[in-house]
């Protein structure tokens, strides 16, 4: 039993012991009073009769107290619901509502909040948000909402409903937002709404909103490339496709300042049983979620490797980094790769992920490991985030991966600067630059007079299906 347990059993005990002394004294002096006026005219039943009452008494406050500890309603810091009552709430009432509206918002800057400002302003924060967001709705008419804290700086609000008849009170709440500040700190919001017609299922509404708050930070629309199959139906189907090993493989040439091919990159679509396909961005979360990911990567990895020719170029798969770290799945690629000691230095692994992992000395090795195998390692997505940035610095790779957002963002001069200072800072170490997304002549143009070194993009060359089971 953990420290924490153990004292909140002697608080509890002592808390029942002090409410339960009044009680026991009065039942004591009834007992005592009673003994000394009537003793003649007492049987032995009335002492069997107050020694139960007492047992019962104290059994009665022990059990109210312990019971009491286990169902909290609220949480301590925000004053909302907490989560696991939250949930509960609202199950109900998606039972009994057939219109029923989720709203996420959350504070997206409360871990700077606590570095910079400390935990109690950061406490602060996460208490007056919610009478913020009180405040706002009243004031358009919307009153004894449910809202509770799901983690972080995140809360839900549950209200009777079509999203349709609040999203424009979202958008208004969210533009108010931007003048939002709690003792002169600045606090940034964000939100997303969805409603029961997306799924009467409240986990699968829950992780729905932050997906969409995800794609409305990055200033994209939401499209559901599967809005017409169930989330409990996708799920089985991307559990089947993984167990049939039914899925598609497509390739993009890379190339290189000669305009010759040196890489295809290879995409990945799941194959439904009802023969839709299941593209990438909607299956990724469920292969996480089931703890799927290293099936799922060791599968496309040894088909791409039983379908490579000898005269073949590199190709490069995106190979998630937790896949990597996971022991299992990385013994099993050392062995692929040693019984196919044709494809060496001819594969490349793909990287990314958000939040850097701490032990970069381990990840270094494993790297290594690998790289002394013959695969090529390349950080995906540079310049879009802290970790990449740290694993371009930390980490021994052989090409980096610019985030589209240069590409795009060519003709600007800050973004420019940028690039220009990764690419100088990569070719110091032996890097090679790769840039996507390049779409039209301009851009190519562009990029083609700068010291990069491949170059990929639907203006060089189109996806191409190579596989498909």
């Amino acid at each position: 039993m953990l420290l924490p347990e153990i004292k909140e059993r002697e608080y509890r005990f002592k808390l029942a012991l002090r409410m339960g002394l009044p009680i026991f004294g009065l039942v004591f002096a009834l007992i005592i009073h009673t003994f000394i006026s009537s003793q003649e005219n007492l049987d032995t039943s009335f002492y069997i009769g107050s020694i139960v009452v007492l047992a019962f008494s104290i059994y009665f406050i022990f059990h109210l107290i312990y019971s009491g500890f286990d169902t909290k309603i609220t949480d301590i810091i925000s004053k909302v619901f907490t989560r696991d009552y939250l949930y509960k709430y609202l199950k109900k009432e998606l039972d009994s509502n057939k219109d029923y509206t989720l709203i996420l918002i959350s504070c997206d800057n409360i871990n700077e909040i606590n570095n910079r400002y400390g935990i109690k302003s950061g406490d602060k924060v996460l208490c007056e948000i919610p009478i913020w967001i009180n405040t706002y709705l009243k004031g358009k008419g919307i009153f004894n909402f449910p809202i509770g804290h799901i983690k972080g700086g995140d809360f839900i609000i549950g209200l009777k409903g079509k999203s349709s008849e609040y999203r424009t009170i979202l958008e208004l709440m969210s533009l108010k937002s931007d003048e939002l500040k709690i003792d002169d700190i600045e606090v940034i919001i964000s939100s997303a709404i969805n409603d029961t017609s997306f799924s009467n299922d409240l986990e699968y509404m829950i992780e729905n909103l932050f997906e969409l708050q995800d794609l409305n930070k990055n200033q994209k629309k939401f499209l559901n490339e599967n809005k017409d199959i169930n989330p409990n139906e996708l799920e089985s189907y991307v559990i089947n496709a993984i167990k049939q090993k039914s899925f598609i493989v497509m390739n993009q040439d890379v190339f290189n300042k000669d305009r010759r091919v040196a890489i295809k990159e290879y995409f990945v679509k799941l194959k439904a049983s009802n023969s839709k396909d299941i593209h990438q961005k909607s299956y990724m979360k469920i292969l996480d979620k089931l703890r799927l990911m290293p099936e799922y990567d060791y599968m496309v990895l040894e088909k791409s490797i039983q379908n490579y020719n000898a005269d073949d170029d590199i190709f490069a798969i995106n190979i998630s980094p937790t896949s990597i770290r996971n022991y299992t799945f990385l013994t099993k690629v050392k062995e692929l790769l040693l019984n196919n000691k044709h494809i060496k230095n001819k594969v490349m692994f793909i990287l990314y992920e958000k939040e850097y992992y701490s032990h970069l000395d381990r990840y270094n090795e494993i790297l290594k490991s690998l790289r002394l195998l013959g695969v090529k390692i390349v950080i995906d997505k540079v310049g879009a985030n802290h970790a990449s940035f740290v694993y371009m610095r930390e980490l021994e790779v052989d090409v980096i991966r610019m985030d589209g957002v240069y590409t795009k963002e060519i003709d600007k001069s800050k973004y420019k600067n940028i690039l220009d200072g990764f690419i100088l800072m990569a070719k110091a170490n032996d890097i090679k630059i790769w840039m996507k997304m390049i779409e039209n002549e301009e851009s190519y143009n562009k990029i083609k007079n700068l010291n990069i070194d491949y170059f990929q993009g639907k203006y060089l060359a189109p996806l191409e299906k190579i596989y498909e089971n």
